[in-house]
């Protein structure tokens, strides 16, 4: 059965400052942006390098690794070395609670 489980606290995610959060053995990136909260998965499809330690650019965020970019809107991979897009998932923010559908 799925449904939203919270992972964070709004306070706890800064603009431009993502955080690594681990839910159900899975590490996901959350990223505030205009107000917004977006969670995607924390590992790169190149290297498996931590997204939540990228460079955020706008609406992009670079790995720290070896510099691949992802839209942190949707995942989408916009440079090399990664080879894929990540997954993203649902986020709602209820009160000072980030939570993610499960």
């Amino acid at each position: 059965m799925s449904g939203f489980k919270k992972v964070a606290s709004l306070k706890a995610l800064q603009a431009r400052s993502p955080l690594c959060v681990e839910i159900e053995g899975k590490r996901i990136a959350l990223f505030r942006l205009s107000g917004q909260v977006y969670a995607l998965d924390d590992l790169c499809t190149h290297e498996g390098g931590p997204l939540s330690e990228g460079v955020v650019e706008g609406d992009e965020v670079e790995c720290p690794w070896h510099g691949a970019r992802f839209r942190i809107t949707t995942g989408e991979l916009l440079s090399p070395p990664a080879y894929e897009s990540v997954r993203t998932y649902k986020v709602r923010v209820r009160a000072d609670d980030i939570e993610m559908e499960v």
